[in-house]
């Protein structure tokens, strides 16, 4: 595809954020927008599978196959981050999962962050306006948004005892999890719609492109930002092979996401300064938070043989894994829609919490990975995730070299409270696992087994089994602090003309997954881009503040 030198507004990356950026700032024709994607178009056969993001987020061709460095508190471990280097970004691979998080993680921001304009009834109307729920228009819930949400209604009787091992165990029950009651067992909803993946790129990007006025350019790697004191007029980007450069007009928005888009800015010259005269690179804003304050939801995974056999359990059988893909081809129907983890919860791992810090996804299946191949096993699973670390990593440059990937580091548990939660959580899971509603469904445990049952016996697990559940955030944070990267409408500190808008803005990680919340600030951010008032706030009721 053909680009012009000028455009009004330069978007780096299609991702979930970049995706909703183009498709607002771009509902008036005059302004003409060019978004960059360092990846190809979302071609990839996998994607549109809901079943399929097992082998979608395992591609090598549409993955930034990012890895952690060693990581102290997991035996020196790398953890693999898989992030999507293609159109839709992440929201093109990942399991779907639409979750805000809790009310009270945005009434946080404005208390403890200092953002007076984030609290959650301020957010809630960009929550509802992207959202086409099949749950229908409520206080809480959108109906006539872009982006496809759909409830859980894959049908196996371990989801439903599941709902019932939560109320057995007084762990609960929730009807919808991102409405009246954020707390307990519940079907999830997924970014699905018509019994096909609903990623950023489908539900936003695609109608966007079609307006006339946007570009998209892919296999597009920005290289720098240009920046004439302390001023941005474009970027540079590969093309091809070619090293090009366009100008903005109006604004440079960075949403590459977590790793990227502080990994950019301090190539360009804006982090900390110390760090950045190391790499021999020209500073033009000393912001010591750029790269820092990075979290992540470490997880754990429970595994259970399973007494009965369940059409789940097959697939993998050729001539079963044949038919369903001929059936979700011809009908849109059957297992293949499903994106496996369509229940789970949101839990306290100790009753003197204000609200849950530990959530559960639960799959009615083992899944076991052997190199490139991915098998189904007679089991299902619980993934158990710490939803609020106070451990702190960051993304720090390798070289300044744009073509080699950043160093990161996470730093899980090291702060030994998130351990010790950790354990409470997988605790936690296991007593719901043995409520008398599994009796008939539960064999023995496989993962981590019958034998692990001390506290040190625990805390050895988690260490050795830890990974990431894929939400790397907060390496931009909102805030007027000397640590924070923009302000509360996303603009970098010290520059003009340039905004990072993505989950590194959050000042703290989300309770929750956060696809929902990063296209619910991409959002906000065009309204504020375009000197739109914001919409008016929606003060629903919850269970918890009744």
């Amino acid at each position: 595809m053909s680009f012009k030198e000028n455009y009004d507004y330069v978007i780096v990356g299609a991702g979930s954020a970049g995706c909703v950026l183009a498709n607002k700032l771009g509902e008036d024709k005059k302004h003409k927008i060019l978004v960059l994607e360092a990846g190809p178009m979302d071609y990839n056969l996998m994607i549109p599978i809901p079943a399929g993001g097992y082998k979608a987020y395992r591609n090598p061709k549409i993955n930034w196959n990012y890895s952690t460095e060693n990581e102290p508190e997991l035996f020196d471990r790398n953890v693999p981050m898989p992030r999507g280097k293609v159109v839709g970004g992440s929201s093109s691979i990942n399991s779907m999962v639409y979750m805000r998080g809790h009310p009270l993680d945005y009434d946080r921001w404005q208390t403890e962050c200092g953002l007076k304009d984030w609290s959650y009834d301020q957010c809630l109307p960009y929550f509802k306006e992207g959202e086409n729920s099949d749950r229908g228009e409520d206080e809480w819930r959108g109906g006539s948004g872009n982006l496809g949400v759909t409830k859980g209604s894959f049908d196996n009787p371990l989801f439903d005892a599941l709902e019932e091992a939560g109320r057995q165990s007084g762990q609960g029950y929730s009807e919808d999890l991102n409405g009246f009651n954020p707390e307990g067992i519940a079907r999830l909803d997924a970014t699905r719609k018509h019994g096909r993946r609903c990623s950023a790129a489908g539900a936003y990007l695609r109608p966007a492109l079609a307006r006339g006025n946007i570009t998209l350019l892919t296999k597009a790697q920005v290289m720098k930002i240009n920046i004439t004191g302390n001023s941005v007029n474009g970027v540079s980007f590969k093309h091809k092979g070619k090293l090009h450069s366009v100008k903005a007009n109006k604004e440079v928005i960075l949403s590459g996401g977590a790793i990227n888009s502080p990994h950019l800015l301090m190539l360009s010259g804006i982090g900390p300064s110390k760090h950045l005269k190391e790499h021999g690179i020209e500073i033009h804003a000393d912001l010591p938070g750029v790269g820092q304050n990075l979290q992540d939801h470490s997880c754990v995974i429970l595994q259970y043989a399973c007494k009965k056999s369940f059409p789940i359990h097959k697939v993998n059988q050729p001539h079963r894994k044949l038919a369903t893909g001929i059936r979700w081809v011809f009908t849109r129907k059957g297992i293949a829609t499903s994106n496996i983890w369509e229940a789970g919860g949101l839990i306290k791992s100790s009753p003197s919490l204000a609200y849950p810090d530990i959530q559960y996804h639960f799959g009615p299946v083992g899944i076991e990975y052997n190199d490139d191949k991915i098998s189904l096993l007679q089991a299902f699973s619980i993934h158990v995730d710490h939803l609020r670390p106070r451990s702190r990593g960051q993304v720090t440059l390798k070289s300044a070299n744009p073509l080699e990937k950043p160093l990161m580091t996470f730093n899980y548990f090291q702060d030994s409270e998130d351990l010790a939660d950790m354990v409470n959580g997988f605790k936690k899971a296991r007593e719901l696992i043995s409520q008398p509603a599994f009796d008939e469904f539960r064999g023995v445990e496989l993962i981590p087994g019958p034998q692990v049952q001390s506290e040190a016996d625990i805390e050895q697990f988690i260490r050795d089994a830890a990974e990431t559940d894929y939400h790397p955030s907060c390496t931009c944070a909102m805030g007027g602090g000397e640590m924070a990267v923009v302000d509360d409408q996303m603009k970098v500190h010290g520059i003009k003309n340039l905004r990072v808008v993505d989950a590194s803005v959050m000042p703290q990680i989300i309770s929750g997954n956060l696809n929902a919340p990063t296209q619910m600030i991409a959002a906000r951010a065009a309204d504020m881009i375009l000197g739109k008032e914001q919409l008016r706030p929606i003060k629903a009721t919850f269970a918890f503040n009744v």
